[in-house]
């Protein structure tokens, strides 16, 4: 994949360094890792090098693939914590913290097997991100997040000086921003304690993140619906973006269902020129638009891993070429070129 995407002209890629509890995890249980894993990581950032591409790297997955906070929250409880059954308990027990600063001790910390350079060195690897979409389950918890983020992206650097910190968060807007809540896909999504603007205003977090998905968040909306309402999502994060953050944004994860012809599905040409076009109009002028990356890219044989929104590119010829075009039209405004 990673030689894939230099041919593509791609230069930032995002994956998960993490896989928590379950066969082949990274982390076997709080603080015992599986070195055989761990030199996968070593390579897989070694190979990014070798093929020109920067890696932003996420910690811990919000959602229970991949062992998740939820997996976090069941060692708590097995190692005799008081801890609830919510998943919640993640962003608040102190045990469950210290769970997951240890990890990110140990991976920073790392020193790759194949390479000799420490993670924390890395010139491969462009950001850290604390957590793949952080939500909540209880209003409640709203704040337990916001302290998690603060505390968690001054641990970062803390340990790594080189690097940039993002949250991961989707972008919604919590229920203190009135003025904002018509641009969320729906009433539920104030509800998640994720609010964009003040989960990345944080001091230690170098640039905002956001995804967008209009085919799972509004389906049953027409598609003409679904493309206003995304040209509203990516409009107003770049402009909150710019003028109230002053920090660049990067759309981390757009994302649509390969199946067009159901349910009213998006085009995913349409969908990726739009947030291509914005995103490249907001660098032309120099303002917070950073880039976005589509979920996801897969290679021909890793078809097990599909998810609905995966593709190979090579299967869409059109859909190659809008990001290689992409790709060049931004190393060109950047003088990489």
């Amino acid at each position: 994949m990673l030689r894939r995407g230099r041919r593509m002209g791609l230069t930032v890629c995002r994956t998960w360094a993490f896989s928590d509890g379950g066969p082949g995890a990274l982390q076997i249980s709080p603080g015992r890792f599986s070195e055989p894993v761990f030199q996968m990581l070593d390579y897989m950032i070694y190979e990014a090098r070798r093929n020109h591409i920067r890696l932003i790297l996420c910690l811990v997955n919000n959602l229970d693939n991949f062992g998740g906070k939820v997996q976090y929250v069941q060692w708590a409880q097995a190692a005799g914590a008081n801890v609830t059954n919510s998943a919640d308990s993640f962003f608040s027990h102190p045990t469950i913290r210290g769970y997951y600063k240890n990890y990110v001790k140990a991976i920073l910390t790392r020193r790759n097997s194949y390479s000799g350079i420490k993670y924390s060195d890395e010139p491969a690897i462009f950001a850290w991100e604390l957590m793949n979409e952080p939500r909540c389950v209880s209003n409640s918890s709203a704040p337990h997040i916001q302290a998690w983020i603060e505390e968690m992206a001054a641990y970062v650097k803390s340990l790594d000086t080189v690097h940039l910190v993002t949250v991961g968060s989707e972008g919604f807007y919590g229920p203190g921003r009135s003025e904002r809540l018509d641009v969320n896909p729906g009433d539920w999504a104030a509800l998640l304690c994720s609010d964009f603007i003040q989960n990345s205003a944080v001091k230690d977090i170098d640039f905002a993140s956001v995804h967008a998905y209009p085919d799972s968040w509004l389906p049953k909306a027409s598609m003409e619906e679904k493309v206003n309402y995304l040209s509203n999502w990516v409009d107003s994060h770049l402009n909150d973006s710019e003028y109230i953050l002053k920090k660049p944004v990067l759309f981390s994860e757009v994302g649509y269902l390969q199946h067009p012809e159901v349910n009213n599905t998006v085009n995913g040409d349409t969908v990726l020129k739009l947030v291509y076009d914005k995103i490249y109009n907001s660098a032309q002028k120099l303002q917070a638009g950073g880039g976005a990356l589509i979920w996801q890219l897969m290679v021909e044989g890793s078809q097990m891993y599909h998810d609905g929104f995966s593709m190979v590119a090579r299967d869409r010829p059109s859909t190659y070429k809008l990001i290689a075009e992409q790709s060049c039209r931004l190393q060109r405004l950047y003088g990489k070129e």
